[in-house]
C-alpha cells in the first residue's frame, strides 16, 4: 500500500507534462484576453493606435450614451419576457410530446429540427416570409385582415365613430413586421421561441425521470391529471426549470444573429440589443476601450441576474 501512495518527483513532472497543454490553453485564450479586455476597459484604445489609460472614463461615458440605454433597455425587455415564454413554451411542448403516441418519436424530432438549423440561415428564410411585399406571411393575412376592418368600421360608423377613424379601419393592413418598432420586438422576441427543441430535450429528459410511484400514489389518492401535474410533475421539474431559467438569461443577454440580420437594430433602434451595440462599438466605431467596458458591464449584469436566480431557488427548487 505504501509503494502505490509514494509520488515521486518523475510521477510530479510526468504529470504536468500531461496538464501542461490544457494549462497554457486557458492561460492564453482564456486568463490572458480577459485580463487585457480588463485592462483596455480603461483605456482609449482604437486597435490602430497604442492604448492610452484614461481611468473609468469608459465607464462614466455609458451612463450619458444614449444608444448604450437604449440597447439596454431593450435587452431588459426581451430577456422579462421571452425567457418566461421559452420556458413556458417548452414545458408546454415536453408535456405534450411525453404522451403515449405511436408518432411520438417523430414529432419530437419535428419539434428538435428548427434547433439545428443555423441561426443566421433561419433569420434569412424569416426575414422573407415577413416581407410586407412579397412575403407569404402577410400575403396571407391580407384578405382576412382587409375583412375584419371593413367590419370594424361598420360597427364603428353604428356606433357613431368620427369619420376618419372609419376611413382608418376600412384601410386596415396586414403588419410591416420589421419596420414597425412594436412589431419587430415582437417579431424577434417570437422568433426567439423557433428554436426551442433543445429546451424541450431537456425537459423530456427530466419528465423521463420523475418516479412513477408518485403518479401511482396520487391517482390512489383520488388527483386528477391537472392536480398531478402541479403536485408532482411541477415540483419534480423545479431543478430542470432551474437550469433552463439560468441557461435562458444568460442567452438572452447575448442575443446577436437573429436580429442583427433581420433588422440591424433598426427601426429607430427598436431592435438595438446590448450585444449589438458591443459590436457596433468595437468594431464599426473602433473604440474598442468602451467595447470592453461594455463587455465587463454584461458581465456584471449576468452574473448579478445569475446569483438571484440561485438565490430565489431556495424558495421553489426541490431536489429529491
Amino acid at each position: 500500500m505504501a509503494a502505490y501512495g509514494r509520488i515521486t518527483l518523475r510521477d510530479q513532472f510526468t504529470g504536468m507534462a500531461f496538464a501542461l497543454p490544457f494549462i497554457l490553453g486557458v492561460a492564453i485564450l482564456l486568463i490572458m484576453p480577459l485580463g487585457l479586455s480588463l485592462y483596455y476597459s480603461f483605456c482609449h484604445y482604437t486597435m490602430l493606435t497604442p492604448p492610452i489609460w484614461v481611468g473609468d472614463q469608459n465607464y462614466r461615458h455609458l451612463l450619458s450614451d444614449h444608444a448604450f440605454i437604449r440597447a439596454l433597455i431593450n435587452t431588459c425587455i426581451f430577456s422579462a419576457v421571452s425567457v418566461p415564454l421559452s420556458l413556458g413554451w417548452s414545458l408546454l411542448l415536453a408535456l405534450l410530446l411525453n404522451l403515449p403516441n405511436r408518432l411520438r418519436g417523430i414529432y419530437r424530432t419535428i419539434v428538435f429540427l428548427p434547433s439545428l438549423l443555423p441561426l443566421v440561415a433561419t433569420a434569412v428564410i424569416w426575414r422573407w416570409m415577413l416581407s410586407p411585399v412579397h412575403g407569404p406571411v402577410n400575403l396571407l393575412l391580407r384578405k382576412p385582415v382587409e375583412f375584419i376592418g371593413w367590419c370594424a368600421a361598420d360597427v364603428a360608423k353604428a356606433l357613431g365613430a368620427a369619420p376618419a377613424t372609419i376611413g382608418h379601419l376600412q384601410n386596415l393592413k396586414p403588419p410591416l413586421w420589421l419596420s414597425e418598432g412594436r412589431w419587430a420586438m415582437a417579431t424577434i422576441i417570437f422568433l426567439s421561441l423557433w428554436g426551442v427543441g433543445q429546451t424541450v430535450i431537456i425537459f423530456l429528459a427530466g419528465l423521463g425521470e420523475v418516479p412513477q410511484e408518485l403518479y401511482e400514489s396520487a391517482e390512489l389518492d383520488g388527483a386528477g391529471s391537472w392536480r398531478r401535474l402541479r403536485h408532482v410533475t411541477i415540483p419534480m421539474l423545479t431543478p430542470v426549470v432551474f437550469f433552463n431559467l439560468v441557461m435562458g438569461i444568460i442567452g438572452s443577454w447575448q442575443i446577436f444573429d437573429l436580429p442583427y440580420v433581420m433588422t440591424q437594430g433598426g427601426p429607430g433602434r427598436a431592435t438595438l440589443f446590448y450585444s449589438m451595440y458591443l459590436f457596433e462599438a468595437g468594431f464599426q466605431q473602433l473604440r474598442m476601450g468602451a467595447a470592453c467596458a461594455m463587455a465587463w458591464v454584461q458581465l456584471l449584469i449576468i452574473l448579478s441576474l445569475t446569483l438571484l436566480a440561485f438565490w430565489s431557488a431556495r424558495k421553489w427548487v426541490h431536489y429529491r
